[in-house]
Parts: structure tokens; sequence; C-alpha cells
């Protein structure tokens, strides 16, 4: 573009605009026509530009990862791909995980050991020890893109099918006494969950293991009976605080020994809290048990019958290596089937007889995936914008995988995000805790390393060549 002056002298001054220059002033001499135009010798970079940005490569999902958080999940990735890394480090856990009471192999008073064991495998898989740490770890989890948290406090109890015993984690060695109104092990997990209410805001979920309020309550769970009223009283305080909060429950499912005296109280949660045409209450089903189709009809005819709605979260299942082997699918393929046939139905409101053309109407359900299977999410996200897309009956759906695993499979899911608050909605789930009261849930997630090989393999690929993508790339 040339603009011209009015301006006195004779030779006009000619005013050149160019995208990459800006404006530059000549003074021009005549020519046979009157001017001549003395041209830069920058020209317009827009069709470069444009063309770059055409055929620019996006950049990889795990370029979202900060850098520190990138070394760490490598360092973690190559122990847990490599087996002659990854059998020592679970042998290690088992043995830390084991009640003693000697200073020296007590992870909370070794601060050897507390040291190594907080800045490797604490920090990739838990929020915090106090309060500041896990208002980091959420922080930081919210930047990355995700929609929330979802926050559990460590204490639990873990039963050993193979040894008959069970041992609590963060729980204070000692008896309650039957018949005892008060219960300290009950107090303590209300205090702690409470307070990890304190630290989620609207958009996060608080997961909670009931075994975590100690022997009174997981003795009750293995007969399939209602924990103490204390305990009740308890869900009810934490149900309303969380309601009124805007945040949602998730009830984590836990050793088969314990898990039909939890699935009551989840039940009875959901309805009561469960009325309002949403679910503020979600029970967790584990696709690997070979009885959790007739648990979820089960639970889909109450819900159809009772007017509520079923928060269902679906997992493939955590306790393989201490649960009883035969509850279990004989294979993985069995339990992919499984899950992704929940999923999927779900999605398409047709699970059992509930959705079909002559069976039973689909009720009111709201869909929790959690996996760290990538063609399973893919999948369930890619069929359920179908369904959006074709005004075809679906239901509501977040995505979920674990802090510090599967990071390729959560920002691929991000990638694909259409707007603020938009679809897909991607969570992180985390725990926070001592170390010793993570112990369990740190040999957990070092076990289904071991036992995803393939998984393992691809993410420690995938942070490699992100690795050398940000270190050596030109």
């Amino acid at each position: 573009m040339v603009i011209l002056s009015a301006a006195k002298p004779a030779i006009p001054r000619v005013v050149t605009f160019t995208p990459r220059c800006g404006i530059s002033t000549f003074n021009n001499s005549k020519n046979s026509t009157g001017y001549q135009r003395v041209r830069s010798s920058s020209t317009s970079v827009l069709p470069e530009i444009k063309a770059t940005q055409e055929t620019r490569a996006p950049l990889p999902p795990l370029s979202a990862l900060p850098t520190s958080v990138l070394l760490r999940s490598l360092l973690v990735a190559t122990i847990s791909s490599k087996p002659y890394l990854l059998l020592p480090s679970l042998s290690i856990l088992s043995f830390l995980c084991k009640p003693r009471k000697g200073a020296l192999l007590d992870v909370d008073r070794n601060p050897i050991i507390h040291g190594i064991l907080k800045s490797t495998f604490y920090k990739q898989f838990c929020a915090g020890e106090t309060h500041d740490e896990v208002k980091g770890t959420i922080k930081q989890l919210n930047d990355m893109g995700f929609q929330g948290t979802i926050m559990t406090y460590a204490k639990e109890t873990v039963f050993d099918h193979k040894t008959n015993t069970q041992h609590g984690l963060g729980i204070a060695v000692g008896k309650d006494a039957t018949g005892t109104t008060f219960c300290p092990h009950i107090e303590a997990w209300r205090k702690g969950t409470v307070e990890t209410v304190e630290l989620l805001g609207e958009n996060d979920y608080l997961a909670v293991k009931l075994t975590g309020a100690g022997p009174t309550v997981t003795t009750a769970f293995s007969t399939g009976d209602l924990p103490p009223q204390q305990m009740l009283d308890a869900l009810e305080e934490i149900s309303t605080k969380c309601k009124d909060r805007g945040i949602r429950i998730l009830v984590d499912a836990e050793s088969q020994h314990f898990q039909s005296g939890i699935l009551r109280v989840t039940l009875d949660l959901m309805r009561k809290y469960n009325r309002d045409g949403y679910a503020s209450i979600y029970n967790t089903y584990q696709a690997y048990l070979k009885s959790t189709a007739s648990t979820l009809d089960k639970h889909l005819t109450a819900a159809s019958e009772e007017g509520f709605t079923l928060g269902l979260k679906l997992v493939r299942g955590a306790y393989i290596a201490s649960d009883e082997r035969s509850l279990i699918h004989d294979t993985k393929q069995d339990t992919d089937d499984a899950y992704n046939g929940i999923a999927q139905g779900a999605l398409r409101q047709e699970i059992g007889t509930f959705g079909t053309p002559h069976g039973r109407s689909f009720p009111s359900v709201n869909l929790f995936l959690a996996s760290h299977n990538k063609e399973s999410v893919l999948a369930a996200h890619s069929l359920h914008q179908q369904r959006l897309k074709a005004k075809l009956p679906t239901v509501a759906v977040g995505f979920a995988q674990l802090h510090g695993m599967s990071d390729e499979v959560s920002f691929s899911l991000l990638q694909m995000k259409k707007g603020a608050d938009g679809d897909p909605r991607v969570y992180k789930c985390s725990t926070w805790g001592g170390l010793g009261e993570c112990l369990a849930y740190l040999l957990r997630r070092a076990i289904e390393n071991r036992d995803a090989v393939g998984r393992t393999g691809e993410e420690y690929l995938a942070l490699r060549a992100e690795a050398r993508r940000r270190f050596f790339s030109t």
C-alpha cells in the first residue's frame, strides 16, 4: 500500500507499508512517470507464514508437562519399564508396607528412606503430605488444563487373601472395644476427609476409602453389615458438605473382603443424595470382577425403581495382587471386553436388558471412566461425540487417569477439548497423606506398572521422545 503525503517539498515523500517491516518513509527521485518508487528489499511474508502454520506439526501431548515433572516421570517410567529395576523396587515397597515398630525401617521416621521415596515415587503419584503441598499440586494440575482434581485421603485397610490377614495404612495399631460409642479411628478418618473437602474447589471430586476408618468399620464391611452409627454420621456430614459446595464424591472400590459392606453403604448414599437429576455420589465398579455385571444390574434396577441417578465410576481393578484370583476374569482380554462393554453400553443407554427395545427403560446415569487404556477412552469419547452430534440419547461422562500415570492419554484427551467448558472433561486422580499412609497406594501403582508391560513401555518411549524433542531438537 502506498500513501502520498500532501507535503511541500517538490519531491513527494512516499510512505510504504509491508507486513514484515511496518511503515517506512523514502524520498524518491522522478522518472518518466514522475516518480520512482524505491522498494524495500523485504517483501511480504504473509504467504510464507500461512504456509508454515499450515504445515507445522502440532505439539505432542506431553509438551504440556513442566520440565521438572517430565524428568521425574521419565525416571519413574524407566524403572517401571525395566523388569530388572521394577522387581527389586516392588520388593522394597512391599517390605516397607509391612507394619513394624523400629525407626530404622519406618518411612516416616528414617529421614534417608523418607527423602528418597518422597522425591521419586511419592511426588510422582501423590499430592503432598501437607495442605500447602496439596494446594500446590492442585494448582499445577489446573494450570496444565485439567477440568479438576480427584483427591482422596490415604488411610485404608488392605486385606490379603493369600495370608488371610489385613493391615491398615496410616491407622494406629490397636483394637476398638466392641460396643464403644466413640471410635478414635473413625474420628481420625472423618477429620482427615473433612480436611480434604476443604482443599477442593467446585470442579473437583472427593474420593473416599471407607476402610480407612479402622477395625470396627472393616469388621462390619467384611460381613456385609452397616458400619457403626458414628461412621454413618461422619458420611452424612461429609456428603452434606460436598453437596453444599458442589463437590461430588467417588466411593472407591477396595479389597473384595470388604466390598459387600461398601456397596451397601454407597447405594444408600446414592438413594439419598442423587435426587436432583445428577449424581453427587458415585460407586466404583471394577470391570475385572466376574460379578460386576450382576452388581451393576441390581444397582440399575434400584435406580430405575426408586428414581435416583446412578453414579457409575468404572475402573478395571487394582487389587489383583491381594484379592482371590477366582473372582477375577481369566484373561486381560475378558477384562477389556467387560470394561468396554459397560462403558459403551452406558453411552448408548443399553446395558443388559436396560434400554433394549423390549426391555426395561434406561434409568438416569452419570458415567465416570477411569482408565489408562488409550483405546478405551478414545473410543468412548468418540462414541459420546457421535451421539451428541446425531442427537441420540447418551449420558454425561467424565474421564480420569491417576496422577503420575498415563499422561500421554490425559493430554491426548485434553488436545481434543473444545472450549474451557467443553468435552472431554478430563481429571487427574491423586491421593494425599503421610508417606507411610500412602505406601499401599504406591505399591498398587508399581504393581499396575508391572502388569501393564505394554502400556508402561509405550509411556517410557513417549516420555523419552518428548525429552529429546525438548532438549536436543534444533
